[in-house]
């Protein structure tokens, strides 16, 4: 029944989203400002995202939301453990946020017209001069202002040990300078994968850490940011899951 009630509702808001995206592309023309889209944009997706969430069920616990600094850009970079990370994680978010996605996504209609009101970087993994212009551009849009949401994995990992982080996601903080937040995501396969084909509930946890800045790590730490970020991901994916944090 929820995975019904989810269709219907993703039929209805593609719909509204005809006349929507048009109304958001006419605004942006007028008003000739690009924030005030994204404001537009992120609040009917991350509405979308929650109405998504409520009617599978799946109830969120947030920890660490005050370590999000209100006032700048930063990145985030978290653990990949469903399709589901995105609707939990945008929907919470303060700050306006890109993600970056693979490529094949920008083929969907509608869901990569509204990626692109929101800026999302499409990222081409077997390119490495079109991923290098991915980054810069990234890179670019958080000197904007801009946050950037990143899985460092590559890859979904249904397993409680995160995988190895590409380093070179990290780039738009080392070139920018903005702090690092890092962010444990347990539970939400339960929502999706776990049921396959179908939707369930789930108890789902994302905490937020506290700020990285690269200024302050030692020159190993810097050159392996990826790894420490993983590091402190897994320590509190391992507190979360061992009850030491709720």
């Amino acid at each position: 029944m929820r995975t019904l009630f989810v269709l219907i509702f993703l039929i209805l808001f593609f719909i509204y989203s005809i006349p929507c995206l048009l109304i958001i592309w006419l605004i942006g023309k007028i008003t000739k400002n690009e924030r005030f889209v994204f404001k537009i944009a992120q609040a009917h997706v991350a509405w979308a995202f929650n109405v998504i969430c409520f009617l599978c069920g799946v109830k969120k616990n947030i920890i660490g939301l005050e370590n999000i600094p209100k006032d700048k850009a930063v990145l985030y970079v978290s653990n990949h453990r469903s399709y589901f990370d995105i609707v939990t994680t945008y929907s919470i978010v303060p700050n306006l946020t890109s993600f970056v996605s693979k490529k094949e996504i920008a083929k969907f209609p509608f869901v990569a017209q509204w990626m692109r009101f929101l800026k999302c970087l499409f990222l081409d993994r077997d390119n490495i001069k079109e991923g290098m212009k991915t980054i810069l551009q990234g890179i670019e849009q958080v000197k904007d202002g801009y946050s950037i949401f990143i899985m460092p994995e590559g890859t979904r990992n249904h397993t409680d040990t995160v995988l190895p982080f590409h380093e070179g996601s990290f780039k738009f903080s080392q070139k920018t300078g903005c702090p690092i937040i890092p962010v444990s995501i347990t539970n939400t396969d339960d929502a999706f994968e776990n049921h396959f084909p179908f939707l369930g509930k789930a108890n789902v946890t994302v905490m937020f850490g506290e700020p990285i800045y690269m200024d302050q790590l030692s020159k190993e730490d810097k050159k392996f940011v990826g790894a420490y970020a993983r590091n402190i991901i897994q320590e509190n994916l391992d507190k979360i899951n061992s009850g030491m944090i709720k």
